[in-house]
């Protein structure tokens, strides 16, 4: 086995073969006439010697770093992280690294996260956007990852039918009174996996909607919500749109005394990676990332080169498009675990 030696160049390669650096750099790149055969050995010889393409000179020949954006809202949200992770495999597959940006929920931090992921000359951003907000041009391409209802919004699981399959659950089990429980009413997704919920009560079926952040704004930070007295009311589906929302109506409920799912059933979304081992275990929806970032990613590839290949000579940072995907949602899984079951028999004594 032959030994990698760092600081290998193109005209090692070219050395070595007998040919030229430029038929060297086009095998690599994949451009120009070469043969199979010889491109083949191009490949094999680089990486026996450990050769590693300079970012620095790819960009001066073709305008691209090879280096992708991305914009999270929330990377202390255990759902971000997974996000980043389908995102930056999926940028790899195609070719690319990953910058990551944090914009702490704030719209104003998301601008100068975009603006300096620009200034370091990224070929495309890929943003999940703070709650409400719609991304307008922002001086090169882009892909979105929010809500289908998100104008612009270039691919997401589909919202509305994680909240249908949520309900149908409930609903299969008997369940008639919901409290459907948000964060914050800004938000396009929740209010899509709220709608979706919506749309699949049965006939005669009730459904309040309690946002914590306005119950926080008049009882307190941290204020219980009021779930008890919702279960004397007759509601016995506390369906949240989050599975950090529905373990703090799990937590609320049992401190109260109330079995799950024996009195009360509790779901969430998102499928987070401790949902499955606290006890008892969340039933939820799963969102298909992977599938996700490979759409995002494979549509915001497609403007990158589209531009690059136009040969326009207007600079990167004055143009900016937005990245269609064949298909703009994903839809969500339904995951069954132990917090939902029927409700409890009304005592007619």
């Amino acid at each position: 086995m032959a030994v990698a030696r760092t600081g290998s160049n193109l005209s090692q390669i070219a050395a070595l073969l007998g040919v030229s650096s430029a038929t060297v750099s086009n095998a690599l790149s994949g451009k120009g006439r070469v043969s199979a055969e010889l491109a083949e050995k191009v490949r094999a010889t680089a990486a026996e010697l450990g050769y590693t393409p300079s970012l620095t000179g790819r960009a001066l020949r073709t305008g691209r770093t090879g280096v992708l954006g991305l914009v999270l809202p929330d990377i202390a949200n255990p759902l971000f992280p997974q996000i980043a992770q389908a995102i930056e495999h999926a940028a790899s597959k195609a070719g690319y690294g990953v910058l990551i940006a944090d914009s702490r929920g704030d719209v104003a931090l998301q601008t100068d996260a975009i603006n300096r992921l620009i200034e370091r000359n990224v070929d495309g951003i890929v943003i999940v956007p703070r709650l409400g907000t719609r991304i307008a041009d922002i001086g090169c391409p882009v892909a979105v990852i929010d809500s289908p209802s998100t104008p612009g919004n270039t691919v997401s699981a589909d919202h509305w039918q994680g909240g249908q399959a949520i309900a149908e659950h409930l609903v299969s089990l008997g369940h008639r009174k919901f409290l459907l429980i948000g964060n914050n009413p800004a938000s396009n997704v929740q209010n899509d996996r709220i709608g979706g919920m919506k749309s699949r009560l049965p006939e005669g079926g009730i459904a309040d909607v309690l946002w914590i952040e306005r119950h926080e704004q008049v009882h307190g930070k941290g204020s219980l919500l009021g779930l008890k007295q919702k279960l004397d009311q007759g509601f016995t589906a506390f369906a949240a749109v989050s599975d950090l929302h529905a373990l703090r109506a799990l937590t609320e409920l049992q401190r109260a005394g109330i079995g799950v799912p024996e009195d009360a059933s509790v779901t969430g979304f998102d499928d987070l990676v401790w949902s499955s081992v606290i006890t008892p275990s969340l039933t939820t929806v799963r969102m298909n990332m992977a599938e996700i970032a490979d759409i995002a990613i494979a549509a915001l590839v497609r403007v990158i080169e589209a531009d690059t290949a136009s040969g326009s000579d207007i600079p990167r940072t004055a143009t900016g498009t937005v990245a269609a995907a064949e298909r703009s949602s994903v839809p969500m899984q339904l995951v069954v675990r132990q917090t939902s079951g029927p409700p409890a028999p009304i005592d007619s004594a």
